[in-house]
Parts: C-alpha cells; structure tokens; sequence
C-alpha cells in the first residue's frame, strides 16, 4: 500500500487565501483530498455538492470565512457526519458557535478540534500558520501530520472554547496595534516628519514588532493589497465585543477601533487589507 492509500481522505471547505494555499499543502502532503467553495473553482479535486464532499472524506477541514459559513455549511453537511467522521474548524468564529459545534459533534459521536490559526497570505504560502489546537489530547496527536503539512507549530490550549477565545483576544492586539499605528504616521505627517523617519524611531523602541515591520511600509506606500481583510479583522472585532460583553468588561480600545473599521467598510473598502485603517486619516 502507498503513502496515499493509508492516509485519510480529507475534505477541505473555504478556498479563500488561506484555504486554496492549505489545500494544495495538504495535497502536497500525500493526502487523498477533495475541495469545496461557495465560489466555483478550477481545481481537478473541486466537488460542488458540500454534502457530496463530506461525504467522501474521513476528515472534514473547515477555512470559511465567518459564522453565518460555518454554520450554513455544518449544518449542510450534517447528516453525514457521524463516529466514522473527524470535523476541524480553522475559521474564526464566535463563542456561541464554538459552543455549538462541541455540542453538535459529542452528540453525533464526530471528534472534533477546534483549531483556529494565526498567519496571513504569506504564512500560508510558506506553510506556517501557527494552530491553536482545543480539543481531545489524543486526537491532536493523531491529526499532527495532518496539521503539520499546513503550519509550523500546532499550540495546544485547554479546550476548544480556550481556542477561540486566544484566537480572538491576540487579534485584538493587531487590530489596536495598526490602528495606533495609523494614528502615529498621521501626527507624524502633519507635523512634517516623514513616515521611514518614523518606522526607524520605532525600530530600537519596546513597541517594535513584527506587525509593525510588516505594516508600516505599506501604510506609508498606501498599499493595501489584502493579507488579511478589513472584512475579516471588522468580524473578528465583532467577536471580541460579544466576549468582553459576555465577561461583563468594557474594552473602549478595540470599540474605536471596530467602528473605525466599520466606517472604512461601509465605503466598500472591506476586500482591502485592514491597514487601511489609515486612510481616516489620509482620505476622508
């Protein structure tokens, strides 16, 4: 028997950025594996039936791109999953519906991981994303292979609520960090400080980061060419309100920085990187 044959068949739903690059990772990796997307795609292993699809796979791998797509999907695909079947959700979803997929899968006997990841368009590419694994500590161990063809670490968090919170809590701080960042570049310009003058002032200082080195060139070039939408960062923000409302906390940070991201959205700019953020600044 080959590599191919003894391997599990995966499934692998969402083929947005992210999806496509992990779907061809996963394939790269010996799997056996079928594709699906709301959008049609050329791929030789697209099946346009979700059903058919899940149907066909001992490991369902979920990239979708918010709530309303998971559970439209989950609940599509539902009927067949069951104990033959593994569901792994890579998207990033709220509390109640992590909650609701732990509660569906336990009582149709599926396992399931809950395994939202950090890494944009070109983590992805290079095949490191890094996993927050919630789940059972044997089926973790057993999907690494899996995983690993797809992310450079696989962290392991005490549940799959745990994962989602994590997920959620650490964008926070990106969202907050470029929109402090945009702020910093705009006092900057309108006091006649070029904007490399800036990201070199930064660069020795404590606030330094990776974000930053990545962001901030761009900000300052107006290139919003998208590694992680505004769409995408505005639900995400979503999310993070409705766990702070949950824990009875006010977080006036990341509530300026949603609404400012709802503005750049309600002006058709949601495709766009969410360093976009800038333009309140530089484009009213």
């Amino acid at each position: 028997m080959n590599q191919s044959q003894s391997l599990p068949t995966v499934a692998i739903f969402g083929l947005g950025i992210i999806g496509s690059q992990a779907a061809d990772h996963i394939a790269g990796g010996g799997y056996p594996s079928v594709t699906w997307s709301r959008n049609t795609r050329d791929r030789s292993d697209y099946e346009p039936d979700p059903k058919e699809a899940a149907e066909k796979a001992d490991i369902v791998v979920c990239y979708l791109k918010d709530v309303e797509a998971v559970r439209q999907v989950f609940h599509t695909i539902k009927p067949v999953l069951g104990p033959a079947k593994t569901f792994i959700n890579h998207a990033t979803i709220d509390y109640e519906t992590t909650e609701y997929l732990v509660a569906e899968c336990a009582q149709m006997g599926c396992a399931f991981l809950n395994a939202p990841f950090t890494g944009s368009r070109v983590a992805a590419g290079n095949a490191s994303l890094v996993y927050y694994a919630g789940g059972d500590e044997a089926l973790i161990s057993s999907l690494q292979p899996l995983l690993e063809t797809t992310a450079a670490q696989i962290m392991r968090v005490p549940s799959p609520l745990a994962a989602t919170i994590l997920k959620l809590t650490t964008n926070l701080i990106t969202a907050s960090t470029v929109q402090a960042l945009a702020e910093g570049l705009s006092i900057n310009a309108a006091h006649g400080i070029p904007a490399d003058t800036y990201l070199s002032a930064i660069q020795p200082n404590a606030c330094a980061s990776t974000l930053i080195e990545m962001k901030g060139p761009s900000m300052a070039e107006g290139d919003y060419d998208p590694h992680f939408s505004l769409s995408n960062m505005l639900k995400d923000a979503r999310y993070m309100l409705d766990l702070a409302q949950r824990a009875g906390l006010e977080t006036p940070g990341i509530a300026n920085t949603t609404d400012q991201m709802q503005k750049r959205n309600d002006r058709g700019e949601g495709e766009h990187d969410f360093s976009i953020l800038y333009r309140q600044f530089t484009q009213q």
